[in-house]
């Protein structure tokens, strides 16, 4: 089998510099672990960064959209127009993420990488569109490997203009009708639990909704499912959730720490890191979602959320919203005196 880039080796945040952050820690003008998981975070992004003086000055959002064909068996409650409706939304800086985004100097990109219609020239919206949605997963596979290896690409794409751009964070969200659909789906593939575990209510279906979204799903699992993660991405994703599997992988492989949202990324992050589990060390986790199989998935990846303000939105909003946390943590650690620095008596 041919070598592919998503398969290329993952470095370590460095060892040496992480312990030296430890030690930095425990010299602070504070009690020991007064600053609780700051203190944690602090001296992983400094491992990461490769420094004693981390900053997280720069970061860089990239909101992938995509259509799915599974919204033909009813499983959501909004039409799929609003999938090409919000990507307009955002070029006009009128969705949460646009205005989070604003509010943080944060450089924000949308890619469309398939929507059912092709949309007009948009001011921050890059055409990658590989098909007018993926296909309807109950009955086939969502995407031929073709398409696949398309969508990892246009991931690894955003990932390298985050690096070269310099930025120092990355986010990935994602915006697409249907997309939970698709994301539980790849989690029961991935995970072997039943639809009904992890089926939550997405954009506001009733109980009876719900119910119907976790059948649907069932159908789709009865014909294909794996798991081996790129198969599973294959066989039930959407082409922005692959192309955020693809973004996390480069990012890792570049360097380049990163904030995963909520519920879709969550699932994006678990293909990947069951691809590449040396992944791990570069993801942070934004937020619980009030999404239902969150915490199944958060749970999977042992992952401890940020926050927890019953947020299901999507777009990287949750992560827009806990990235102040990681800045805090970079300050703190790289800008606070030591004692002997301080002339404060230390025990």
């Amino acid at each position: 089998m041919s070598h592919h880039w998503f398969d290329d080796s993952i470095p370590g945040p460095d060892t040496a510099v992480l312990a030296a952050a430890h030690e930095r820690q425990a010299q602070l003008t504070k009690p020991p672990g007064s600053l609780g998981r700051l203190e944690q975070i602090g001296a992983t992004l400094a491992a990461m960064q490769n420094t004693q003086q981390p900053q997280l000055d720069r970061a860089w959002i990239t909101v992938f959209a995509a259509d799915h064909g599974v919204t033909a068996e009813g499983i959501s409650a909004f039409p799929q127009v609003v999938t090409a409706e919000m990507v307009r939304n955002f070029a006009r800086g009128g969705a949460a993420i646009s205005v989070l985004a604003q509010e943080w100097n944060a450089r924000l990109e949308v890619v469309n990488v398939g929507t059912v219609q092709p949309l007009e020239d948009l001011p921050g919206v890059l055409d990658a569109r590989i098909a007018a949605g993926t296909a309807n997963f109950v009955y086939e596979p969502a995407m031929s490997i073709e398409q696949l290896y398309e969508a990892l690409e246009v991931g690894r794409a955003a990932a390298e203009r985050a690096s070269i751009g310099g930025a120092r964070l990355f986010i990935g969200g994602e915006m697409g009708i249907g997309n939970t659909t698709s994301a539980t789906a790849i989690a029961c593939s991935l995970l072997g639990l039943p639809a009904a575990e992890l089926a939550g209510s997405g954009t506001g279906l009733d109980t009876a909704g719900i119910t119907h979204k976790a059948l649907t799903i069932e159908r789709a699992l009865a014909r294909h499912h794996s798991d081996r993660p790129l198969t599973a991405l294959r066989q039930l994703g959407g082409f922005e959730i692959a192309a955020l599997t693809g973004a996390y992988l480069r990012c890792a492989q570049v360097g380049l720490p990163v904030l995963v949202d909520g519920f879709i990324t969550t699932a994006a992050a678990l293909v990947a890191v069951r691809h590449q589990p040396q992944l791990a060390a570069w993801l942070f986790y934004a937020h619980r979602s009030a999404e239902q199989g969150h915490r199944r998935l958060l749970d999977a990846l042992k992952a401890q959320p940020l926050l927890d303000l019953e947020m299901r939105l999507g777009e990287g909003s949750g992560a827009a919203v806990a990235m102040p946390i990681l800045r805090a943590a970079a300050a703190l650690h790289a800008r606070m005196a030591t004692f002997t620095e301080a002339g404060v008596s230390q025990v």
